[in-house]
């Protein structure tokens, strides 16, 4: 009697033990549990950690709650602007109702995918091709509204939509590389003439202040010559002005002339004979000249012996 006691309990432990193991389920903190009895949904969503549903009635269906990074494939289509353009983004979305997720949608999945690639040609035909190269923001906000109104139904929430890349062809690319490069070209023309426009007024200032002060343009000359001299690499020709010998003959002080105050030195001629002494001594007269200025009374020249 007590074997066959045993042997029921441990029959029954057995039973038990095989229940447990078909009935008992885990869910991960970023899973969410949704149960199906005989077909139909259970109105609880299974919480994380351990829970149990019945054998052979209850099916377990869990459903992941992170935030799916989901690339949409490059799109070919037209701008407003009848430009061929081909872009590429990507959807982060989340499922918000795990048994909406399961019984609204065949595979979430593959639906936001297919809206994703759907509102993108959508978008590339109503903007220009500048608003998707400089405004991308308001693309990606518009993208975003155009998933999120369908997907909310699906217990799906967009968390956000980004534009990747934006493929031109190569004749649009030539097109805008010349139109920046003459963009560049017509600023750099404006800064040049804004900088010409300034220096004509700061040199007409410089001029209207030189010609009240002449020494001031000689000061300017002698730097000139000071910086085109350091270059050591060519001859200078200096010219003086007839304003700077003026300024330096002002600055000088006055001498006596010779012969108002002072007697010009004389030179004794030594006597020679005949036309050798004339000579010499016209020489020797001219010498005097150069060196005082004044002129000398010739001596008497002495009689001649026959």
């Amino acid at each position: 009697m007590i074997e066959e006691l045993l042997m029921a309990v441990a029959g029954a432990g057995a039973a038990a033990a095989v229940y447990a193991g078909a009935a008992a389920r885990v869910v991960k903190q970023y899973e969410r549990g949704v149960v199906f009895r005989f077909g139909r949904l259970r109105g609880r969503v299974r919480s994380p950690g351990f829970t149990m549903i019945v054998p052979v009635v209850d099916r377990l269906h869990k459903v992941n709650m992170q935030i799916v990074t989901m690339p949409v494939p490059a799109q070919e289509g037209i701008t407003r602007d009848n430009v061929t353009v081909r872009v590429d983004a990507v959807v982060y979305f989340k499922v918000v109702d795990p048994a909406d997720a399961l019984v609204r949608v065949e595979d979430y999945r593959f639906a936001v995918s297919q809206m994703a690639q759907t509102s993108l040609r959508s978008i590339i035909g109503k903007s220009d091709l500048d608003d998707l190269l400089s405004n991308r923001e308001k693309l990606n906000q518009g993208l975003e509204l155009m998933l999120d109104s369908p997907a909310m139904g699906w217990g799906v929430a967009i968390d956000r939509v980004e534009i990747k890349d934006v493929s031109l062809p190569e004749t649009m690319k030539r097109s805008m590389a010349r139109q920046a490069e003459a963009d560049r070209e017509r600023r750099a023309r404006v800064i040049n003439a804004d900088a010409e426009l300034q220096a004509s007024k700061k040199l007409s200032e410089a001029a209207a202040m030189m010609s009240d002060q002449p020494a001031a343009l000689q000061l300017r000359l002698l730097q000139t010559v000071v910086a085109v001299a350091a270059e050591k690499n060519s001859t200078l020709v200096l010219p003086f002005p007839v304003e700077l010998l003026r300024f330096l003959e002002r600055a000088t002080p006055d001498h006596k002339p010779h012969g108002a105050g002072h007697r010009a030195p004389e030179v004794e001629i030594p006597p020679l004979p005949g036309d050798a002494y004339l000579r010499s001594r016209a020489a020797a007269e001219d010498a005097i000249e150069d060196l005082t200025g004044t002129s000398v009374e010739p001596a008497p020249a002495p009689p001649r012996e026959d």
